[in-house]
């Protein structure tokens, strides 16, 4: 009896000291992932912070057109892109005066303003924005925002490190991943990671502005054709003309539709013999009072 106690007190034993074991091992892969993770984030250092820069302008010029070649062109010159443009012109009135039979003069009032996204580079912006302004008559809005990215790039940079410890781990044998869903998920995470910090990067690199920008409301004039057939005529001496010559077609016509009817006529004639002789051969009877 005291043999078989003692037997179970050594097998506790070394399990206890097994179990121990495995926990120190466990702490160690621990204490070594969260030296690794320290030493990434103590190795994450910037030249400069990350800050992104976006600005919007409202103003009015005189002439929209031209302003957008000005700032295309200025745009260029500073290596910079338009990524945005579009120019609206709204009628809100029109109106037509007669000029003639065929013409008339259209009356228009436009209502002219464009927009444009442009990037340019983030040392130029408030440079470029002095003189776009300068293009103006007067401005309406002049705003920029700086917004400070350093703790998100940090976030994906830190991320990024323990992916790719994680990557060296599964090289050299210590770490396996079995499922080829985890497998993907894992690139998936690691490119995301690479996408975020390249697109902060360029964020910081390349500012955007926004530009709103109208001219005064324009009077437009133009001759256009009318298109109302009705109002089509030839000219007076014409049509005058014309009617004399209708008048005899008409009388031509009216005398040989008579001409046609020549027996008729005659009968007619004759018919009106026979009565007037008849009442003229008839007595006359005299009533007196």
């Amino acid at each position: 009896m005291k043999t078989s106690n003692l037997i179970m007190l050594l097998a506790g034993a070394v399990l206890l000291q097994s179990c121990s074991q495995s926990s120190e091992n466990y702490r160690s892969m621990n204490s070594e992932s969260s030296d690794t993770a320290l030493v990434a984030a103590d190795s994450v250092s910037f030249n400069q912070a990350k800050l992104v820069k976006t600005a919007d302008i409202g103003f009015k010029v005189k002439n929209v057109s031209q302003t957008c070649e000005k700032v295309s062109a200025l745009a260029a010159q500073y290596r910079g892109m338009v990524t945005h443009h579009q120019m609206i012109s709204e009628s809100y009135g029109s109106r037509e005066v007669n000029l003639g039979n065929d013409s008339l003069m259209k009356v228009s009032c436009f209502n002219t303003r464009a927009d444009m996204t442009l990037k340019l580079p983030t040392e130029k912006l408030e440079e470029f924005m002095n003189k776009v302004s300068h293009m103006s008559l007067y401005v309406t809005m002049r705003r920029m925002d700086i917004e400070d990215k350093s703790f998100d790039y940090l976030t994906s940079q830190l991320r990024l490190n323990s992916r790719n410890e994680l990557v060296k781990q599964q090289k050299s044998g210590r770490i396996t991943l079995k499922d080829p869903m985890d497998v993907l998920v894992f690139k998936d995470e690691l490119a995301n990671e690479q996408v975020q910090k390249r697109r902060i990067d360029d964020a910081v690199k390349s500012s955007v502005i926004t530009l709103d920008f109208y001219e005064s409301n324009t009077v437009v004039k133009e001759i256009i054709a009318n298109d109302d057939p009705t109002a089509y005529n030839i000219p007076f001496h014409s049509r005058f003309g014309l009617a004399i010559d209708n008048g005899l077609q008409v009388f031509v016509s009216m005398l040989i539709l008579l001409t046609n009817l020549w027996a008729f006529m005659l009968a007619g004639l004759g018919v009106w013999l026979v009565i007037h002789l008849y009442k003229k051969k008839q007595p006359v009877v005299v009533v007196s009072k």
